[in-house]
Parts: structure tokens; C-alpha cells; sequence
């Protein structure tokens, strides 16, 4: 027996997941999949069968964008108290079910069950924030226009696409859903193929708790059918994708075809700028953390680690021997640091980029590689730390995994032109005691986002998106999000003579 079995499962989680197939949810009702088609998810930790998902095509998506459809003139009618009761009974009901839908966020995409329940506070704090926020956002604007009585509100769009990724499916729910409720939208959901359980249960649950019929409706199926006939879709009004370049050049065309307004979450290749007045040990120790979380499986990482060339060789010893010590184990594993990354063919992309950096020159301070962890058939990888030219293709692209590649700089001005050679710009972070510099740096280096003396923080109120090949059409976890999710219609009266 696959030594998973010593980490029960909930009995609310068993019970979920034995259906076959697990539906969708359109119009508040389960939907299979008009054809009868379906597809199996697996554990990552252990590549053990988890899931038998109904496989939506064409006509399935059509019939949950109607039944968006149908809601949305009642659902947008409500006053925002009306449909803040609602949401604040939703984020209620995912608090007290955390541990169920951690446990299926964590078995479904290999991530540490700790960060699962992290995950799953987030969207709940987030869906909170946006409910609130739109209680209190003022939606019409008296505009001074001379000769004129004139004045703009904001209108709910109507039925909304979303596609999410596999690497945070229930904290990218939170961040992207909750303000398009909140606003007065109805929502079609697809989730990634390989992580669609976490959305299927949150649907679920706003069903039993009373949300009205259409209002959150939740399709599975593969991207390039049930994604593809969602992005194409004429009758939605917005779309958000988020996911890769490739991938977001596809759904922004498809959108693009219809004139729907589309928000594009890209990937990315951030930089972490390290000057040579830090202490040595505690920045290792955090970028450490930054690349070996969720397996190195987060678009908004820093893996260019771009170090002054006076403590290069300290800090690339320090670097190494913490991401050595990285306990690489199964995500149900309290003791586990890192846990595995989704799926083979991950896994190899990974092992992919390895190779090829070092085939290109790239020197090897720690090699990483497959990792065994005894008991476990799973997608386990170690941390690696490459070390070379800024040009080397590990440098370059994204790999997605635990991979970090040192480089070094001679002053502020060249590590800010290293941080702007790339066709990404997502999001990077400058290491510094001396704060004038690091906010110089931090203003200089082109990308939505900016940290300092951190990386990968997201408190609400700081709007977060991409620009270049890492996104466009606004960002999330701010006002702007809500106000996205409106569009602005002018009033006109001439006045009297």
C-alpha cells in the first residue's frame, strides 16, 4: 500500500471526491458533461489516481454562460447589502469548513497543507474585503460641466469568464471572483484541469448555503475544448485568464474576436536585487523561502537573484547550503518544507531547464534534480542554484519550479539594467539597508510590481498586475479590482435658458 494511506483522509473529503464523475455546477444544479466524457485527476505526491471529473465541451459551457445569463438581471438588482448577506454567508461557510477544502486544495495540487489553509484565509479574507469594500464605494459622480446637469455611474457588466491556473486554484478564486460579485456580475469559472476540485466544492457549498441558482456557476473540462468555448464565448461581457503568455495571447485573441473586455494574469521572471550592505544569512533565508515555496510554482518568484559582485561568493555559500537543507517530502507531511511539484510533465520541464542551462554554460552551485522521498511515486524535484550569463535560457525563461539563477552586478545602475532585460514584468524585489537606494531601484526596474526587503507580499489595498509579456487589463487585491468590474455610463441634461 502507497505509504499515503497514513494520512487519512476527512470523511467529508472521501465523500467528495467518490463520485464518478464529480460534476460541474451550472444554474445550481450538478452537470456531467452532454457527452458522457470525463477525465481523472491525480496526487502529485503520490501520482495515485484522485478524481474522475466530468469533461465539459462546447454546448455544456454554452448552457452555463446562459444560466449566468438568466441570473444576472435579479442578482444585479440587489442592493449591495442584499448581495453583501450573501457573500458574507459564503466566506462564513468556507471559515468553517477550512480544514475540508484545505485538504482537497492540498491533495489536488501537491501543495503543504499549512499553505492550503493559508490559501483558503485568503480567499475567505479577500472575499470579505471586496463585499465590504462595494457596500461602500460610491458608484455615482456628479460631474461640473457648464450648461449641462451631467453625472456618470457605474453599471455591472453582466455574465463574466474566468480561467484559473493549476498552482493556486482557491487563493486565485478569492483574488479574482469575490470583487465581480460583489459588484453585481455573475461568474462562469473554468479551473485547470489538473486542480478543478477546490471550485467545484466552493460552488457546491454556495448552493447549500442558499446563493441564488446561476449566480457562481463552475465548469471542468480541458482547456483548449471547455477553455477555449468559455474565452470564445460572445454572450460574456468580461474576462479575466490568468496563466501563461502563450496560453493569455490565445484567450486575449478569442475575447479580442468579440470585443470583450478581457484582464490577462501572465506569468513572469522577477529579479531580486541584493546589495552588498545586507545581511547575508537572513536575505538568503527569505529568498530561500520565496523559491522553495509551492515548489518554486508561483509566477511572481524571484528566480534572477542579481547580487553584488563584493559578497557574491558569501552569498551564493549562504544560498546553496539553506536550499540544501529543504526538506522535500509529501504535502500531507507536516514535516514536509517543499512538496512536489503538479504533474510529470512538470517535473520534466523542470528537469528540462536544468540540462539545457547547464548545456549552456550555466555552473551549478547546487545541482538539484529528481528527488526520492521514500513511500512516494510522486513529482518530487530538489532546489537548485545556477550561477552565470543573464543570456543562459535558465535565466531567460520561466521555468516554474525551484530554480534560482545567480548573477552578478557591478553598481545600481547596471543591476537595474539586468532587472529590465526581460520581456516580463511582473514583479521584482531590491535588497538594501540603505532604503533611498532600494527605492530608487525599486522605482527604476519595470514591472507592476516592486518589493522592498521582501518578496511576495500582497496586502490588501495594493493593486497587483502585470505589464509586458506578464499581463495587462488591470490587476487585483485593490479598489481598482471592484471598479474593474463596473463600467461607467454618462448622464446628460441640458439645463433650462
Amino acid at each position: 500500500m502507497n505509504a499515503a494511506s497514513s494520512f487519512p483522509l476527512l470523511p467529508e473529503v472521501a465523500e467528495f471526491l467518490s463520485g464518478a464523475p464529480i460534476a460541474s455546477v451550472i444554474g445550481g444544479r450538478d452537470a456531467l458533461a452532454r457527452d458522457g466524457t470525463s477525465f481523472d485527476t491525480f496526487d502529485p505526491g503520490s501520482a495515485r489516481h484522485l478524481a474522475q471529473v466530468s469533461a465539459l465541451g462546447g454546448a455544456d459551457i454554452d448552457d452555463a454562460v446562459s444560466a449566468a445569463a438568466a441570473a444576472f438581471p435579479t442578482w444585479s438588482a440587489l442592493a449591495a447589502s442584499e448581495r453583501a448577506v450573501h457573500l458574507h454567508r459564503l466566506a462564513d461557510a468556507l471559515e468553517a469548513r477550512k480544514p475540508i477544502l484545505a485538504q482537497i486544495e492540498a491533495l489536488d495540487a501537491g501543495k503543504l497543507v499549512r499553505a492550503a489553509e493559508q490559501d483558503v484565509q485568503v480567499c475567505i479574507d479577500t472575499l470579505r474585503y471586496f463585499t465590504d469594500m462595494a457596500l461602500h464605494a460610491t458608484r455615482r459622480t456628479t460631474l461640473a460641466v457648464s450648461g449641462y446637469d451631467a453625472w456618470t455611474t457605474r453599471e455591472p457588466w453582466g455574465p463574466c469568464g474566468f480561467i484559473f491556473p493549476w498552482n493556486f486554484p482557491i487563493l486565485l478564486i478569492g483574488w479574482g471572483v469575490p470583487p465581480a460579485l460583489a459588484a453585481g456580475n455573475t461568474v462562469v469559472i473554468k479551473p485547470a484541469e489538473d486542480t478543478p476540485l477546490s471550485a467545484i466544492y466552493l460552488a457546491r457549498l454556495a448552493r447549500e448555503i442558499g446563493f441564488p441558482d446561476g449566480v457562481i456557476n463552475v465548469v471542468t473540462g480541458h482547456g483548449q475544448t471547455a477553455g477555449a468555448a468559455l474565452a470564445a464565448h460572445p454572450r460574456l461581457k468580461r474576462f479575466s485568464f490568468t496563466g501563461s503568455p502563450e496560453v493569455g495571447r490565445l484567450v486575449g485573441a478569442a475575447c479580442g474576436a468579440n470585443l470583450t473586455p478581457c484582464k490577462l494574469e501572465l506569468g513572469g521572471k522577477g529579479a531580486a536585487v541584493v546589495f552588498d550592505d545586507v545581511d547575508i544569512d537572513a536575505t538568503a533565508e527569505r529568498l530561500a523561502i520565496a523559491i522553495t515555496t509551492h515548489a518554486g510554482q508561483v509566477c511572481c518568484d524571484a528566480t534572477r537573484w542579481l547580487v553584488h559582485e563584493r559578497i557574491h561568493d558569501r552569498f551564493a555559500d549562504a544560498c546553496a547550503k539553506r536550499l540544501a537543507k529543504v526538506r522535500v517530502g509529501y504535502q500531507m507531511d507536516e514535516a514536509s518544507q517543499m512538496g512536489p511539484v503538479v504533474n510529470a510533465r512538470q517535473r520534466a520541464r523542470v528537469l528540462g531547464y536544468l540540462a539545457r542551462g547547464q548545456a549552456e554554460g550555466a555552473r551549478a552551485l547546487l545541482a538539484g534534480g529528481p528527488a526520492d522521498v521514500p513511500g512516494f511515486d510522486g513529482f518530487y524535484v530538489k532546489p537548485a542554484l545556477l550561477a552565470g550569463d543573464p543570456a543562459n535560457v535558465a535565466s531567460r525563461e520561466e521555468i516554474f519550479g525551484p530554480v534560482a539563477f545567480l548573477t552578478t552586478f557591478r553598481d545600481e545602475a547596471h543591476a537595474v539594467e539586468l532587472a529590465n532585460a526581460t520581456d516580463y514584468g511582473l514583479a521584482n524585489s531590491v535588497w538594501s539597508a540603505d532604503l533611498q537606494r532600494a527605492t530608487r531601484v525599486a522605482e527604476a526596474m519595470v514591472a507592476g510590481n516592486s518589493w522592498i526587503n521582501a518578496h511576495n507580499v500582497f496586502p490588501h489595498g495594493v493593486p497587483y498586475g502585470g505589464i509586458n509579456s506578464s499581463g495587462m487589463g488591470g490587476g487585483v487585491n485593490s479598489p481598482e479590482t471592484l471598479f474593474d468590474y463596473w463600467r461607467s455610463q454618462s448622464m446628460v441634461r441640458p439645463r433650462a435658458i
